[in-house]
């Protein structure tokens, strides 16, 4: 899979007014000038011009992940990730990478459980031609046998390092597929091994119609060029492309979990582990902000609660982590901890109930709610020094929001927890019958065979 890596080169002007955001917390998102348009066949373009740098940071959101999949095609948002680099009617394959290159930047894309993103940073002068090969490969990619069979080969191959070969990607991937028994969140976007072998040149045609449609897609651009000049390039390269019928909704299909899940895991590693898994909301659930929070004051950094009481106190752990798994559908917050040599998974688990119990208890300190707003800040801004990384959160909030200003909305939405807040959803969602338990159990080497 094709990693998220957003080149590091500084928009100076995004990152000094999202310096005076962080601090003033109400700035007015007027002060960002970010222009748009939606074409005819649906598509989204948002513009943010800077001429700090002669670069332009080029990113596209595409509204589908292994969410829209179906048992038989898991995996092909994956695959999809990768075959949009193999050519299109007017380009031959390698020729994108090569111009962006020539343009000295560079391009990559990763795919998640709700969408596939692709991004492209380049010197200025290189956007129009970048223009016409993103168009183009939208209007016609290259879809043949042997595109599907090159690519099919590739993942198969990141799946067997990823997850098949690697302790907590199977373990990952273990603790989805019991805690859901319904929803496509099931599967990673990596896909089953068998589904992976049993896609068709018909599917991969027929999901590209559907989902890589222009009404299924937003386009944002940041960086030195002319507003105006831009939008005219994409009416002229983007607005021929046919519109689709919207893609078909994903069904909220799984039922409630009302009792605790347990499974272990035989795997080849030196030390035992344990990871949980309780349901929760969507992030747009009012409760998603708390939880963010309260993932920062169980697990950010060695000062946290579990890693203190795990590792430094108890020393019982060699890792901890807790993280807030939110989604377009409703997600999961996770846990994970790898035990010391000599102790036990049962050790680890029950000392981040422990945890868990006193928040629910006795709540949580002033001074741990800061903090974790401090943290949750820092990264808030940290996400927009950049021309990429300033168009990733442009374009993830237009796509997945419908409107890029509620960006705006985020900081405000954790301001406004309080420690009553954070005790509230501890207590909502860390219950036995909300869990799911994922135990390795250590075999050597060639020990199941």
């Amino acid at each position: 899979m094709r990693l998220p890596c957003r080149p590091a080169i500084t928009s100076l002007a995004a990152f000094i007014f999202f310096l005076a955001l962080a601090r003033a917390g109400a700035q007015s998102y007027q002060n960002l000038n970010v222009r748009r348009i939606t074409l005819e066949n649906g598509l989204t373009a948002l513009a943010l011009e800077d001429h700090t740098v002669p670069s332009v940071a080029y990113y596209t959101v595409f509204k589908v992940g292994s969410r829209n999949e179906r048992p038989g095609i898991t995996g092909l948002s994956h695959l999809f990730e990768h075959m949009m680099f193999n050519g299109s009617a007017h380009y031959k394959p390698k020729v994108f990478d090569q111009v962006v290159e020539a343009g000295g930047g560079s391009s990559n894309a990763f795919t998640t459980t709700d969408t596939t993103e692709y991004q492209t940073e380049f010197s200025s002068p290189t956007l129009p031609e970048i223009v016409k090969m993103e168009a183009d490969r939208m209007r016609a990619l290259r879809l043949d046998q042997s595109n599907v069979e090159q690519e099919r080969g590739i993942v198969k191959e990141e799946r067997r390092v990823n997850f098949d070969n690697s302790v907590e990607g199977a373990m990952s991937e273990m603790l989805w597929n019991t805690a859901y028994i319904a929803h496509p969140y099931r599967w990673d976007p990596i896909g089953f091994m068998k589904d992976i072998d049993a896609i068709r040149l018909a599917d991969a045609k027929a999901y590209f119609k559907t989902y890589y449609a222009p009404n299924n897609a937003v386009v944002c651009v940041v960086g030195d060029f002319d507003s105006a000049k831009l939008f005219d390039l994409i009416r002229k390269e983007y607005g021929d492309i046919p519109r689709q019928p919207s893609p078909r909704p994903v069904v909220l299909d799984e039922p409630p979990q009302n009792g605790e899940r347990r499974t272990k895991l035989y795997k080849a590693a030196e030390l035992p582990a344990v990871t949980i898994g309780y349901h929760i909301g969507t992030y747009k659930d009012p409760d998603d902000p708390a939880l963010d929070l309260l993932s920062n004051i169980l697990g950010a950094g060695e000062s946290s609660r579990l890693y203190r009481s795990l590792v430094y106190e108890k020393q019982i752990a060699t890792s901890v982590s807790a993280t807030n798994e939110s989604r377009i559908d409703p997600g999961l917050f996770t846990f994970y901890a790898q035990a010391q040599q000599g102790h036990t998974t049962e050790e680890c688990e029950n000392a981040i109930y422990a945890a868990l119990k006193d928040i629910q208890d006795s709540g949580v300190t002033d001074r741990e709610l800061q903090k974790a707003k401090n943290i949750f800040r820092a990264s808030y801004v940290n996400n927009f020094k950049t021309n990429m990384t300033l168009a990733g959160q442009l374009a993830e909030y237009e796509a997945n929001w419908g409107d890029w200003r509620k960006l705006f909305d985020y900081p405000k939405r954790h301001d406004r927890i309080t420690a009553p807040d954070i005790q509230r959803v501890a207590r909502k969602y860390f219950r036995e019958r909300n869990r799911t338990v994922v135990t390795l159990v250590p075999e050597k080497e060639g020990e199941a065979k």
